[in-house]
């Protein structure tokens, strides 16, 4: 009796909720901009920022976060050289920019898109937790100004928008729905919704994403959901699939989670759950490529236990566990073979 993979495990992860029932899942890909604030991580050259890129593609991420552009003249040639090789090589991602809420920022965005004539999503920020406001002597009235003039500005250019609120997961809903429709208002069409000190549960996430959910369809205006989830709790991974699950239409992610402190959601990890779940996901073999390079070229050595990649990961000390390994290869052995397999009770 043969048998193929799926007869051979029972899938409880499915009964709750199908994978039909549930939207294909869209992969923002942060490590060139978020995942190289890193303590820990070296700044690659160009060069291996394109060879990520290109493995980017394979994986069949949809959007790259390729830096700040308005952090220095360097970080825009390098935006502005990162963004001709997409154009160039005719990948189908969506080419995003990080931008404080500060005409500067927003301006050197509009540069990388006018060098080469490609529409550049600003993923424009502005902190919107209690303590932040506090520490920085900002008034609500204030920030609403910054970001319905930042937003007006990158459409004047003819860029799309998405606003960011920066530690979403500490902020005052009253704060969230003023600072949002500060943005919707003036045109943009997404919200990222940030867990900047990886503070969330996915209890918090639920709750969060469906307030969120409620304000727009409550304001009628149709709106892209992004999460962007850090790690400091240890949580980053769960926080994003229950993001996904809770409605949100894009989730981010890092090589190997690096980031901020303790980095941000492993996009690895988060592409190996989407594709064990039947999601749609790209080329599997680019991963482990894109594993390696990553490590390789952003100084960063991947633990033995780390999930998928790390050596001990298909390797076993347990004596039971190794006879299982021994008995199952036995198997296959005489199904290829052509000897048909036992049937057991």
């Amino acid at each position: 009796m043969s048998h193929s993979p799926r007869d051979l495990l029972y899938r409880w992860n499915e009964q709750a909720a199908p994978s039909s029932a549930r939207k294909a899942p869209r992969l923002l890909d942060e490590t060139l901009r978020d995942g190289l604030q890193s303590p820990s991580a070296i700044d690659p050259p160009v060069a291996s920022k394109k060879a990520l890129i290109n493995l980017m593609a394979r994986l069949g991420v949809d959007a790259v976060d390729i830096g700040l552009p308005g952090a220095s003249d360097r970080a825009r040639r390098e935006c502005q050289a990162i963004a001709k090789h997409i154009e160039e090589s005719g990948f189908d991602l969506t080419i995003a920019c990080a931008a404080r809420t500060h005409p500067n920022d927003i301006d050197a965005v509009i540069e990388v898109s006018r060098a080469t004539n490609r529409n550049v999503e600003v993923l424009t920020f502005l902190a919107s937790s209690p303590i932040r406001l506090y520490s920085s002597d900002w008034s609500i009235t204030d920030l609403e100004q910054r970001v319905a003039s930042s937003v007006k500005r990158a459409l004047r250019a003819g860029l799309t928008v998405s606003f960011v609120t920066e530690d979403t997961t500490r902020s005052k809903p009253e704060t969230l729905e003023r600072l949002f429709k500060a943005a919707l208002n003036e045109g943009a069409t997404g919200l990222v919704l940030c867990d900047t000190v990886g503070y969330a549960t996915p209890d918090g996430v639920r709750s969060l994403v469906g307030w969120t959910r409620e304000l727009c369809d409550k304001l009628g205006i149709e709106v892209t959901l992004d999460w962007h989830g850090h790690n400091d709790r240890g949580l980053a991974v769960v926080n994003s699939l229950t993001a996904l699950r809770a409605g949100c239409d894009r989730i981010h992610g890092t090589a190997l989670g690096i980031g901020e402190r303790v980095g941000n959601a492993a996009l690895d990890q988060l592409w190996v759950n989407l594709f064990l779940d039947d999601y749609p996901v790209g080329d599997p073999k680019a991963l482990t490529s894109y594993v390696a390079l990553a490590a390789a070229t952003l100084g960063m050595s991947i633990p033995p236990n780390y999930p998928v990649f790390g050596t001990d990961a298909f390797r076993t000390a347990t004596g039971v566990h190794a006879a299982a390994i021994v008995h199952a290869r036995r198997k296959d052995r005489r199904r290829t073979s052509g000897v048909e397999m036992e049937s057991t009770p």
